[in-house]
C-alpha cells in the first residue's frame, strides 16, 4: 500500500506526462490575429476553463511546419489557399471554414509626417522615394515578406497597383510576418509600412500610430480560413467551434475583420 506522500508523487507524475500535457493544444495562427485571437482565447478560457497555447507567425511558414509534422492542432491562416493545400495533402480533417476577411492598411508613427488621405493612401511611399532620391536619408517602408506572408503578398500587389513597387525596392524592409512588419513600420528610421488593419486597431499600436486603409481593389482578397489538423484533441475542437459563435465573431469584428456572412465591423 502506497503512503500519502507516494500517492501525491504518482498523481503529480500523471499530471506531467506527455499525454496530460497534450490536453493543452498548440495552435498555429496568422500574425494579424495576434491581438484578436489572444483576446478570444482568454474569453474562451474564462468560459470553459480550457487552456490554449498560441503560436503566431506567417501563414506560409506554418503550412510548411505542419507538412513537416509540427504538433499543431488548429491552423488559422491569413490565406485560405494554404488550408486547402494542407487538406489536399490529407493533413486537415476537412477544408475548414472561413472565419474572417482581413484588410490592409498603411501604418505610420503618430505625428511623424502628414497622414496620407483616403484618395492617395500610399502617398507616404512616394514621399519616401522622393526624399531618398534627393539625398535626404533612407526612410524605410515596411511590409511582410511576400514569399510566405499573405499580407506581404497584398502589400506587394498594392504597391504594384500604385506603380511604386520597383522604385521602393531600396527602401523596403521585410518582416518575417505582418506583426514584425508593424514593429518595423513604427521604428525611428521608418516612414511607415503596409500591415494588417487588425494590428493598427489594437490599443497597443493605436496609441502610438496612425493609419489609413488601402482600397480592397488594389490587392487580392485576404480570405482567412481555419481547419483542425488530423488528430486534434477535444480542446482544439471546442475552440474551433467557439470561434464560429457570436462572442468570438464580435471580437474579430472589433479588430476590423469582415465576417464570413458579409457582416462589417463598423
Amino acid at each position: 500500500m502506497l503512503s500519502p506522500l507516494r500517492w501525491a508523487l504518482v498523481a503529480w507524475l500523471a499530471l506531467t506526462t506527455p499525454a496530460a500535457l497534450a490536453e493543452v493544444p498548440t495552435l498555429a495562427a496568422a500574425s494579424d490575429l495576434q491581438f484578436a485571437l489572444t483576446e478570444a482565447a482568454e474569453r474562451f478560457q474564462d468560459e470553459t476553463g480550457r487552456e490554449l497555447r498560441l503560436n503566431f507567425g506567417s501563414s506560409g511558414n506554418f503550412m510548411r511546419q505542419i507538412r513537416q509534422g509540427a504538433p499543431f492542432e488548429l491552423y488559422l491562416s491569413a490565406d485560405e489557399a494554404y488550408v486547402r493545400a494542407l487538406h489536399e495533402a490529407g493533413l486537415t480533417e476537412d477544408e475548414g471554414v472561413v472565419y474572417a476577411v482581413g484588410r490592409l492598411a498603411w501604418l505610420q508613427p503618430a505625428g511623424r509626417d502628414g497622414l496620407p488621405g483616403d484618395d492617395d493612401p500610399l502617398a507616404g511611399v512616394r514621399e519616401a522615394i522622393d526624399a531618398h532620391r534627393a539625398g535626404q536619408g533612407r526612410p524605410r517602408i515596411a511590409l511582410a515578406n511576400p514569399e510566405h506572408a499573405p499580407y506581404g503578398v497584398a502589400a506587394r500587389q498594392a504597391l504594384e497597383h500604385a506603380g511604386l513597387w520597383e522604385d521602393s525596392g531600396s527602401l523596403r524592409i521585410l518582416g518575417e510576418n505582418v506583426s514584425q512588419a508593424a514593429r518595423f513600420a513604427l521604428a525611428d528610421e521608418a516612414r511607415g509600412g503596409l500591415v494588417a488593419w487588425s494590428l493598427a486597431l489594437a490599443p497597443a499600436l493605436a496609441e502610438r500610430s496612425e493609419h489609413v486603409l488601402i482600397p480592397e481593389a488594389w490587392h487580392g482578397p485576404l480570405v482567412q480560413r481555419m481547419a483542425l489538423i488530423e488528430g486534434a484533441g477535444e480542446t482544439a475542437r471546442a475552440f474551433y467551434t467557439w470561434l464560429q459563435q457570436p462572442a468570438a465573431r464580435e471580437i474579430l469584428a472589433a479588430y476590423g475583420f469582415r465576417l464570413p456572412d458579409g457582416g462589417t465591423p463598423r
